[in-house]
């Protein structure tokens, strides 16, 4: 498949507003079907029955509305083997027996470059809302554990429950759209069910003395629920927090031969509860204060 070397530009309604910002329904980039973006998963399940086309890594795409919408316009324009590749699936079996798919992913220069338009332009997006959040001095809101009011700004109450209340879903300005976060929070609580391990108690206040002695007050980190709203997961494409983490740790991993003869350490400083006698190590300073208690000096 050849390149394409001209800008890729996202599909716009006549007026001007996005297609995807007018309508919460996906056409199916073939016919006429059309579902709501909530049900992306029939949608993909249509393409794969009725027309054998597979789209690859879609958890990985940005903005599922646009992509459909990209796509529907170009398999308008030119035929679908000009860019995606041909699976034959019963290749041994008869040949009307066989049948062909067509498989979408990034390996076409045209879907990658698309996919980090999307990314890029969410990215953009999301880092605005964060700016308008982080500044926002008109937030109100109740705790979600004493049910005692804040206004002002979001760090008040976040930092509030984190210190009260040993809840702490992270610094406020690595969150984005707090409103709908503490919104999902709270309604998981209304329905008695622990943050962290997602279990469904009888009554209010058997799930708090679980969330205590258990100490589950946080949030579930493998829940996918709840990665929109942490900014780390926006920052690099196709790439998840755990993905990137793990990918610092393997930079580290990567460099067993590093030369650590510049490194000085430096000796611990311990000084005696009873006198000014100070010591490098603290078994040295314990031994010390032994003596003088049994001394009695």
């Amino acid at each position: 498949t050849e390149c394409i070397l001209e800008p890729l530009s996202l599909p716009e309604s006549p007026g001007g507003v996005t297609a995807v910002e007018s309508t919460p329904y996906v056409p199916c980039i073939f016919c006429k079907e059309c579902y709501l973006l909530a049900e992306q998963n029939q949608l993909l399940k249509h393409m794969i029955i009725e027309h054998k086309l597979v789209i690859a890594d879609v958890k990985l795409i940005a903005d599922f509305s646009r992509y459909i919408l990209y796509w529907k316009k170009r398999f308008a324009e030119q035929p679908i083997t000009d860019f995606c590749s041909v699976i034959r699936t019963n290749s041994e079996a008869p040949l009307e027996e066989q049948d062909n798919y067509f498989l979408l992913c990034d390996v076409l220069p045209e879907d990658r470059l698309l996919r980090e338009q999307l990314q890029q332009k969410r990215l953009r997006e999301i880092l605005e809302q964060q700016q308008q959040e982080r500044y926002d001095t008109s937030f109100h809101s109740m705790c979600m554990f004493c049910d005692q009011e804040f206004t002002g700004n979001r760090s008040v109450l976040l930092n509030h429950m984190a210190r009260e209340h040993a809840f702490n879903i992270g610094l406020p300005d690595n969150i984005v759209n707090c409103y709908e976060f503490l919104a999902l929070i709270q309604e998981k609580l209304d329905n008695l069910q622990c943050l962290y391990c997602e279990k469904v108690f009888r009554d209010k206040n058997t799930l708090k003395d679980h969330m205590r002695k258990k100490q589950h007050r946080r949030i579930n980190a493998k829940n996918k629920e709840y990665d929109k709203f942490y900014i780390i997961n926006y920052l690099e494409f196709g790439k998840s927090w755990e993905e990137v983490q793990s990918e610092d740790d393997r930079e580290l991993l990567d460099n067993p031969e590093e030369d650590w003869s510049d490194w000085e350490e430096h000796p611990v400083c311990a000084v005696c509860l009873f006198c000014e006698q100070q010591a490098d190590t603290t078994e040295k300073l314990y031994l010390h204060m032994q003596v003088r208690l049994v001394l009695n000096i």
